[in-house]
């Protein structure tokens, strides 16, 4: 990547943490949360991203005005076409990280985003054609080892995020990090 190639070619936080009811029911809607993966790859109009996904231009531009409302979402730059002044939309962070919630309400909501869920439907047609590549992994390790890799993970989806675009196929990355009840063995017991 050049100096100048930035991605997305925006500037942007590195990480917000949502607390607020508005956010977090954004975030939990399929639509809002595509258009947000898009504008990681650079800034866009309502006309780009209703023809990228799909959808009507006034029913994209009602969850782009949700978003800018929630905070997820911002006009980063404009440009005149005609009479008409053209915005362009961005994350207000590359990561959003779903912080402590209170009511119960937030939490059924924020339970509903659930990026594994999604990668693993997503997966389907590359686990068929036998394209898939996933690890699962199961280790007994402190809290403090979980945040210290964790990081890390959150480093390698950064860098994977920056990656030029090219090419014709989109990939997912998807990691998670969370406690199980898998089988671990006891403690080894010193031998004579």
């Amino acid at each position: 990547m050049s100096v100048n190639e930035q991605i997305p070619d925006y500037d942007l936080d590195e990480m917000l943490v949502v607390t607020a009811p508005a956010q977090i029911r954004a975030l939990a809607d399929p639509l809002r949360g595509s258009l947000l993966e898009l504008v990681l790859e650079r800034a866009a109009t309502v006309t780009e991203l209703a023809r990228a996904v799909g959808r009507p231009k006034g029913t994209v531009a009602y969850h782009v005005n949700l978003l800018v409302e929630a905070g997820l979402l911002r006009v980063v730059r404009t440009r005149r076409v005609r009479a008409i002044e053209e915005r362009y939309y961005g994350r207000v962070a590359r990561t959003y990280y779903i912080g402590a919630l209170s009511r119960p309400e937030d939490k059924r909501a924020a339970a509903a985003i659930n990026g594994l869920a999604e990668a693993a439907a997503e997966a389907e047609p590359a686990h068929a054609a036998d394209e898939l590549r996933c690890l699962l992994v199961h280790a007994r390790i402190p809290v403090e080892e979980v945040r210290a890799f964790w990081a890390e993970v959150q480093e390698v989806a950064r860098r994977f995020s920056q990656i030029p675009r090219s090419g014709d196929q989109a990939y997912g990355f998807v990691a998670g990090l969370y406690p199980t009840d898998a089988p671990t063995l006891p403690e080894a017991r010193d031998e004579p």
